[in-house]
């Protein structure tokens, strides 16, 4: 199931790898695609959504549903 979240504070190209990072802990089979200019996470994952919003705030960026 792919899930769309909106994620604030990713600048460059460090930040993406750290979201992507933090989203594969959380589930190591995710397919995550990442939009930064649009501030876009696409997360291809069956994991709960918060768990997987929480994983990205607890990296230190905001998200929005």
């Amino acid at each position: 199931m792919n899930q769309t979240f909106t994620v604030t504070g990713m600048t460059c190209g460090h930040c993406e790898m750290a979201v992507k990072r933090a989203i594969k802990q959380a589930d190591p089979q995710a397919e995550v695609t990442i939009d930064r200019t649009q501030n876009l996470v696409t997360i291809g994952s069956d994991k709960n959504r918060e768990d997987l919003a929480k994983a990205i705030a607890e990296e230190g960026y905001a998200v929005a549903a």
